[in-house]
């Protein structure tokens, strides 16, 4: 049953609605780990919309690091998304990208080692100009580089432009 799909894109592409429909095709009861930390009132409706629009047949769980303390086994879950699920260890970590990536590297290969399917959710955030801010610049750099750590394990990677999903692999 182990199968890691990738949904990545911009924002506002699509990627979450996209994620949950596949989850829903796959499972009747899938799980739903939402990896945000709440930080202002824009964000908590952000939040409060996403939950809104799944039903009563999603099990949600919230984690902002530590998705291998959860077992999932024989579950289809949806990690919603790799890019903040990335803020919270590089925040964690004093912005540190080496220490950021290799620590969530070790996190995946953990919570992946599970008889489970992942959907992942992440963002595309490198494909837009370079920031003139160096903090930016080093998220950018981590989030693309996780993104090809994830990619390079996923047994199909979806890149969602203006809400067509686009099949990568």
């Amino acid at each position: 049953m182990k199968r890691i799909i990738l949904i990545t894109g911009g924002a506002r592409s699509g990627k979450s609605s996209y994620a949950e429909k596949t989850a829903l095709s796959l499972a009747s009861d899938p799980v739903y780990m939402a990896t945000a930390r709440v930080w202002d009132d824009e964000f908590r409706e952000r939040v409060n919309r996403h939950q809104l629009r799944r039903g009563p047949e999603w099990t949600n769980i919230e984690e902002e690091k530590e998705l291998s303390r959860h077992d999932l086994t024989n579950r289809v879950v949806l990690i919603d998304c790799v890019t903040m699920w990335c803020n919270n260890f590089f925040f964690d970590l004093n912005d540190d990208v080496d220490a950021t990536l290799n620590a969530m590297k070790e996190e995946f290969l953990k919570f992946t080692n599970q008889d489970a399917t992942f959907i992942f959710v992440t963002n595309e955030i490198g494909m837009g100009g370079t920031s003139p801010n160096d903090i930016q610049r080093r998220f950018t750099d981590l989030q693309g580089w996780m993104n090809q750590f994830v990619a390079s394990h996923a047994d199909e990677v979806v890149l969602m432009v203006s809400g067509i999903p686009v099949k990568i692999k």
